[in-house]
């Protein structure tokens, strides 16, 4: 399946809805996946491992990611690398929205 080819701005891809999570995949392949998330605020994911690194970059807003139980505070231009089976947990501070990137090899 091709991708359409067109430029798309990465802000405006997933919307925010209140008091939800809502995400998008931009690509899913065998070797890893890109997913958009558009977090309202005060949302959060709780803490879990993956069994590969994950690269979050944040494109709006304001997140804290607490990384085996050290807290992180990021905002809209920056980017943090989430080791591979390292616990992990998200809360939004403000609307948020992030890229997560997943490299599976």
């Amino acid at each position: 399946m091709s991708h359409e080819m067109t430029v798309k701005k990465l802000t405006e891809i997933t919307a925010y809805q209140e008091g939800s999570v809502v995400s998008s995949t931009i690509i899913n392949k065998m070797s890893g996946t890109v997913t958009l998330f558009a977090f309202d605020k005060g949302q959060g994911l709780s803490e879990h491992t993956a069994a590969y690194d994950a690269m979050v970059q944040v494109l709006d807003g304001e997140v804290e990611i607490t990384v085996s139980g050290k807290p992180f505070q990021l905002q809209a231009g920056e980017m943090l690398i989430m080791p591979a089976n390292e616990p992990h947990a998200l809360q939004a501070i403000t609307r948020f929205k992030m890229m997560l990137t997943m490299i599976k090899s």
